[in-house]
């Protein structure tokens, strides 16, 4: 073989041994940045996790006040026509 011809053979496989090594190099610092990306969208979600789980507890609280308020309401009508009878049936004795 020609002088010519190894030292384009030699040149081919440094130039693509070096291409070899800054793809594989290039992949590694991708899948790193990646890694840290996954983990602070990890700690995001949890966050967002965290606020919704306290905006079901607030609402859950508000309902439960909510349904305190209509049965003491429901109670309260329930007592007011009651009243109202008892009242009916006085002025009724009355005018007798």
């Amino acid at each position: 073989m020609s002088d010519a011809v190894i030292v384009a053979l030699v040149s081919g496989v440094l130039t693509l041994l070096g291409t070899v090594i800054t793809v594989l190099a290039a992949n590694k610092q991708t899948i790193a940045t990646l890694d840290k990306k996954s983990e602070l969208s990890d700690e995001k979600i949890q966050g967002e996790i965290n606020v919704i789980k306290t905006e079901i507890k607030t609402l859950s609280n508000r309902v439960e006040a909510h349904n305190q308020i209509v049965e003491r309401t429901y109670k309260l009508e329930g007592a007011m026509t009651e009243a109202q009878h008892d009242i009916r049936d006085l002025k009724g004795r009355r005018e007798s």
